[in-house]
């Protein structure tokens, strides 16, 4: 083939908007942002969990566990990774347990894919991903509001290897509400029951059956104690070819992640009771009734759910806060408003010589 074909083949698969904008749809794909905590253990059991990297959460319905990591084990060119380990194993599966690595994405983010209708447009997902043994699993693209899912197995080695996979646009859905609400998942299987693997498995296929969800050959990361995970420089983007991964800036990232998950904490320390960094306010001498304050907090998806922390290091310090009323002393707080876009406005206390409130809070908007 010749450069001016090579060039011109280029120019079928790369669309505009790949080469310009923003290409990278998934937000924290360098695993940058921890707002939560840079390590979680005994992560899993029954519930959804955003245990520690920003904007990724796990379906878990197995009685096995593992750790969750922000680590420094990284290909080349990033500084941040994602590291499962597996702690208790579950060997016994029965046919709902799930283990699902997945990120979320509302329906006004996705509105370029036009799924639902004949200009549906395809999409690339790339990722760089290494164990300590190897193993197979699923990577999935799933429409929340229809249930349709398409799907396709990738190999995981004791090396950095980067995975690349295209999905076709859906034709065949229905179209993506404009909103904030809950639109899309990518989703990776480590683990999951014969419910989700009985029917034949086609590979860039989209289905609407739970028992086409799981390729053929997956691996249980729970199988074994000490089976690794890990993964970084995850990005997926409009098109059928996978450019370099589009690096964004610490601040730009935290700003993109604040939509969803919002603290007054110094980056990097756990949300918890104790923390002096705080907020302040300073209030006029109030004598009885009570006072009320405000906390700007950035726009986010929605009105969130608030937690306040006191700042000593009290066994009830969470839900409560720190005031001075003749001495520092803690006190509950009762939530008056949570905006998406304004304050959290709350009344707390009763006192003669109420001079100062302080706080930590965190802002939760997760889909």
């Amino acid at each position: 083939m010749t450069k001016a074909a090579e060039l011109a083949k280029m120019g079928e698969v790369i669309t505009n908007s790949q080469i310009g904008g923003r290409r990278n749809i998934i937000i924290n794909g360098a695993m940058q942002v921890a707002q939560r905590a840079t390590s979680a253990t005994g992560v899993g059991g029954t519930n959804e969990e955003y245990p520690t990297i920003d904007r990724f959460n796990f379906t878990t319905t197995s009685a096995g566990r593992f750790t969750m990591e922000q680590v420094a084990d990284v290909h080349d060119g990033f500084a941040n990774a994602m590291k499962l380990t597996c702690t208790t194993a579950d060997t016994s599966i029965s046919s709902t347990e799930a283990l699902i690595l997945q990120t979320k994405f509302e329906g006004q983010d996705v509105q370029r894919l036009m799924y639902g209708s004949s200009s549906a447009q395809p999409i690339t997902v790339s990722f760089y991903v290494k164990g300590n043994a190897n193993a197979t699993y699923t990577l999935e693209w799933r429409n929340e509001e229809d249930g349709r899912n398409i799907g396709k197995t990738f190999n995981v080695t004791t090396d950095w290897t980067r995975v690349i996979i295209t999905f076709t646009g859906d034709t065949g859905g229905s179209p993506v509400d404009d909103d904030n609400t809950h639109a899309f998942t990518l989703g990776i299987w480590l683990h999951g029951g014969s419910y989700f693997s009985g029917g034949t498995f086609t590979e860039n296929v989209y289905h609407s059956t739970n028992n086409q969800r799981i390729g053929d050959g997956q691996t249980s990361f729970l199988d074994s104690t000490d089976r690794t995970f890990f993964i970084t420089g995850l990005q997926m983007e409009v098109g059928s070819q996978a450019t370099p991964f589009e690096h964004r800036s610490f601040g730009e990232e935290l700003a993109l992640c604040q939509r969803y998950f919002f603290k007054t904490f110094p980056h990097g320390t756990t949300p918890a009771a104790g923390e002096i960094d705080c907020v302040y306010h300073y209030i006029q001498d109030y004598s009885g009734g009570y006072t009320v304050f405000n906390c700007q907090l950035p726009s986010m998806r929605t009105a969130p759910s608030v937690v306040f922390y006191t700042t000593s290091s009290s066994s009830n310090g969470t839900g409560r806060i720190t005031y001075w009323d003749s001495g520092w002393k803690n006190g509950t707080v009762s939530l008056q408003a949570a905006t998406s876009s304004e304050n959290v406005s709350g009344e707390a206390l009763t006192g003669t010589n109420l001079l100062l409130l302080q706080y930590n809070l965190t802002a939760d908007a997760e889909l």
